[in-house]
């Protein structure tokens, strides 16, 4: 009889405190693919930028560094976004280049203070060279704000700004422009912004299973003050 009142909340204990310790490790292991993926990552923004290619695919060419020569006409859209440093407008311009492809360059960041003034929109500039990234940005969702009356918009829709600015729906992030000209300083890619918080969920659930067998171990304790 007083086996059986161990038996039930024992197989719980353990089999809880299994199952909490089995995620924790789980999570260790997704965190090791997950700094693999972003060293990678790191390493294919850094290498030798290539040319542009005909059709651009994000599943294959996200964060590809290229290197382009062409012109800026002129025309462009700012973006309102927060950064670390504060509200900032991203200045993202339709880019000519040397074969005719009319594509958008994400020029940088000016301060978000007030509306876009004339002076920090992009000026037409010839011959410029750009060495940058191909990113596929992923700012839009079903909650995002359309354009306001000033025609500034609130992430970067690439499908949206490139049927405005009449360009291929192709981004690149600049990382260098040989005549860029103030206020916008080039905010290039990185992985900042790509989560990694499998750390912290391990250290959640080894800390779950911890409790876990620890009430396990408490509970135990009280039956046997029961029983004796």
């Amino acid at each position: 009889m007083t086996v059986r009142r161990y038996l039930a909340p024992l197989v719980l204990g353990l089999s809880g405190t299994l199952v909490l310790v089995s995620l924790g490790l789980w999570q260790v292991q997704r965190l090791q693919w997950k700094e693999s993926v972003l060293a990678e990552i790191e390493a294919r923004i850094v290498a030798d930028p290539a040319t542009v290619p005909d059709a651009p695919d994000i599943g294959l060419h996200r964060f590809m560094p290229v290197a382009v020569k062409g012109d800026f006409d002129g025309t462009d859209v700012p973006v309102f976004l927060s950064h670390d440093s504060g509200p900032i407008y991203r200045l993202i311009a339709a880019f000519q280049l040397e074969d005719g492809r009319r594509i958008l360059v994400d020029r940088g960041g000016i301060p978000g203070r007030g509306d876009p003034t004339p002076e920090m929109r992009t000026a037409p500039m010839r011959d410029v060279e750009i060495v940058g990234n191909l990113h596929w940005p992923d700012e839009v969702d079903k909650w995002t704000p359309e354009p306001d009356n000033r025609g500034v918009f609130f992430g970067r829709d690439i499908t949206a700004m490139a049927e405005v600015l009449g360009t291929e729906p192709v981004l690149i992030v600049a990382r260098e422009i040989s005549a860029n000209t103030p206020p916008a300083t080039p905010l290039p890619v990185t992985t900042t912004g790509i989560p990694n918080n499998h750390l912290g969920y391990a250290v959640q659930w080894f800390g779950l299973a911890f409790v876990w067998a620890g009430m396990t171990a408490f509970l135990m304790w009280r039956i046997r003050g029961q029983t004796s």
